[in-house]
């Protein structure tokens, strides 16, 4: 008999994946525009001088926009890159060229550092299907983020980007599930631990 918990991801994941790929692209650049501002602004409260987040895709809330932002203001970005053995590289991005890792997933093109590397920015954005009120992050079913803020000591603040409606009541758990402390959506900035 199937895990429960994971076959309850697999169901949600799609159905979030679907909602995703037909909203508009009026919607997107909305959202888009809206979710760099509070990006901004809680890079700008917290006062970080380096971050790690992720390049978006098209379907995904973006934070491309910010992440030029916070390159033309002197703040350091990582960006990951998967790794076979299930961990993530990392590599700064200055808003230059792009390839794709081995998830085909947007990868600066600049120097490979290791998985130690994020240990020494002051905010984490990380990308989500969905997140509950309690902090739990229904990732994309890889585990790699997971891993990641499992072995971090000294974790900063980690923050999902997510659209409104994939804040909810309650997503499936498992042991190895890392929560976040809040939420970023084109509402706004949701602190939840």
């Amino acid at each position: 008999m199937p895990d429960t918990a994971e076959s309850e991801k697999r169901a949600l994941r799609a159905q979030i994946r679907e909602r995703r790929r037909i909203r508009t692209s009026t919607e997107r650049a909305a959202a888009a525009s809206a979710i760099t501002q509070h990006l901004v602004d809680l890079a700008s409260d917290l006062g970080v001088r380096s971050i790690s987040a992720y390049l978006s895709l098209p379907d995904e809330p973006g934070t491309r926009d910010f992440l030029d932002w916070a390159c033309e203001n002197d703040i350091r970005v990582l960006l990951p890159v998967s790794r076979e053995d299930g961990l993530l590289d990392w590599a700064p991005y200055d808003g230059g060229s792009e390839e794709v890792d081995l998830l085909g997933m947007p990868t600066p093109t600049s120097e490979l550092l290791g998985p130690i590397a994020i240990n020494d920015v002051d905010l984490i954005v990380v990308p989500a299907a969905a997140v509950d009120r309690t902090g739990m992050r229904l990732g994309w079913g890889r585990g790699y983020f997971d891993k990641t803020l499992g072995s971090m000591e000294g974790c900063p603040p980690v923050y999902a980007v997510i659209f409104d409606d994939e804040l909810v009541d309650a997503v499936p758990r498992e042991v190895h599930d890392q929560p976040v402390n809040g939420v970023v959506t084109p509402s706004g900035i949701v602190p939840l631990r």
